[in-house]
């Protein structure tokens, strides 16, 4: 997570309206900090819902951790569930394994969507308090976003 995500509340807090939070996972940290800026300034305007990167290793690496994943899902929560969207392989294999495994936040699930576009359209969908399943549909939508 980037030196600016602030930890949130959990859930039930007096931080503000409950929010889908959703946590983007990727091999690399840079990237995953990069989309959750991308996704946030997009999205700006008014309440944002609450966004965090779990991306590389522990050590700076590429890759994945389990852990990082778990401290950004409880991060984010706000008690209208969290929605993780991972870039590929390990990624998918690791958020899939935590949530059978329930060590991520209750409510929480994984997002079938191309990681940029299904992130900027979860973000800002859940930003207007969109229940979880209007925020899974809308990241979803983004497989239909036609570049030509």
């Amino acid at each position: 997570m980037t030196g600016e995500q602030v930890v949130a509340p959990g859930p039930g807090s007096a931080a503000g309206p409950a929010l889908v939070g959703i946590v983007l996972v990727s091999h690399s940290a840079r990237v995953a900090e990069a989309v959750a800026d991308l996704a946030r300034e997009l999205a700006a305007g008014g309440t944002v819902a609450p966004v965090a990167a779990a991306g590389g290793t522990a050590v700076g690496g590429l890759g994945t951790s389990a852990e990082r994943i778990v401290a950004a899902a409880r991060a984010v929560d706000r008690g209208a569930g969290v929605a993780l969207l991972a870039d590929l392989g390990s990624s998918v294999l690791t958020v899939k394994a935590l949530l059978m495994e329930d060590e991520l936040p209750p409510g929480s699930w994984l997002l079938d969507a191309p990681f940029v576009e299904g992130a900027v359209a979860a973000v800002v969908t859940a930003s207007t308090g969109a229940p979880p399943a209007e925020v899974a549909a809308s990241a979803a939508d983004a497989y239909t976003y036609r570049k030509t």
